[in-house]
């Protein structure tokens, strides 16, 4: 494949149309599977070991990360997070193209962040015919558990996903949003700050 054919397929991906598993194939050596695998079976105790895999791994990370394994991810190298970020296990990054992860977000088990998708009708799904579109999660965002996150979602600063939901659409800034497909129930007012602080 030449440089110019190269270019052509990332102008393709970059624009959210279709290509191929052959056509991306050039991609492959940013690819981070056998780091991610040591990652994953690192002895918790060795916190320096995990964080300089995590360095190596991610295409940016901040301080203070906390990702509890086991992780998977597709590259690793096309995601990107802040500081204060706390993943919890079995997070899954689809990251064909970039995942951006702002500071202070939490997101609990079994979460999945896919920017990939495939065409509906199978003759475009030949050789895994896909489009990507990236995903941005802003900060202070809590996403809970068994939610599913579709290509070209944004999530606002500062909004929950209830769990189990699949946001196929962007969500707007200090929002509770939750269902499937997930749709907002209402805004986060100063009212929160007093929920669950006292008995009764």
């Amino acid at each position: 494949m030449t440089h110019t054919h190269e270019e052509e397929v990332l102008a393709r991906i970059a624009k959210g149309l279709v290509y191929t598993e052959s056509e991306a194939a050039f991609q492959a050596p940013r690819r981070r599977t056998e780091q991610i695998f040591e990652y994953n079976h690192t002895p918790p105790g060795e916190t320096e070991k995990r964080r300089s895999l995590l360095v190596a791994i991610l295409g940016s990370v901040g301080e203070r990360t906390v990702l509890l394994p086991p992780f998977h991810a597709g590259f690793g190298s096309n995601v990107h997070i802040g500081d204060d970020f706390f993943g919890n296990v079995n997070l899954t990054f689809v990251d064909d193209v970039d995942i951006r992860i702002g500071d202070g977000v939490m997101i609990a088990p079994s979460v999945t962040l896919t920017t990939t998708g495939h065409p509906v009708h199978p003759s475009r799904r030949t050789d895994f015919g896909r489009f990507s579109e990236p995903i941005v999660i802003e900060d202070k965002v809590w996403i809970g558990s068994n939610a599913v996150v579709l290509p070209g979602v944004r999530i606002g600063y500062g909004s929950v996903i209830g769990a189990g939901s699949v946001v196929s659409r962007s969500i707007p800034p200090m929002t509770v949003a939750l269902g499937t497909p997930c749709r907002v129930v209402r805004a986060i007012t100063d009212e929160d700050l007093a929920t669950r602080t006292a008995e009764g």
